[in-house]
Order: C-alpha cells, then sequence, then structure tokens
C-alpha cells in the first residue's frame, strides 16, 4: 500500500474555519510540518480541500 507524505507549505492564516479544521485533522500545525498518511479516500478528500495550501509527494511503505 502506499502513502502520502503531506507537507503544510502556506499558512493558514487567511483559510476559514472549515479549511483550518481539515488541516488540523491532517495532523499538521506549523508550516514546514509533514505527516506520513494511508492512501485512503477520505485522506485525498481532505487534501484535496486544502491543495493550495499543501505540497503531497507519494511514496511507498518500503
Amino acid at each position: 500500500m502506499t502513502h502520502l507524505k503531506v507537507t503544510l507549505t502556506r499558512s493558514s492564516i487567511g483559510a476559514d474555519e472549515r479549511q483550518m479544521a481539515t488541516i488540523r485533522g491532517l495532523g499538521l500545525r506549523k508550516i514546514g510540518a509533514y505527516r506520513v498518511l494511508e492512501n485512503t479516500p477520505s485522506v485525498r478528500g481532505m487534501v484535496k480541500s486544502v491543495m493550495h495550501l499543501l505540497t503531497v509527494q507519494e511514496v511507498s511503505n518500503g
């Protein structure tokens, strides 16, 4: 199974409350912070809704 490396690259200051909640739900707090998450439909949907604030890389679990 593949994983996604999600990095917060832009500030969430101008984002609305739903976008900020999505960023927190992904486990990101500060610019430059990253998480490696499973590539599931729910995670992909969360990433898609705040794509303008993130960079995403696909990584293998090996």
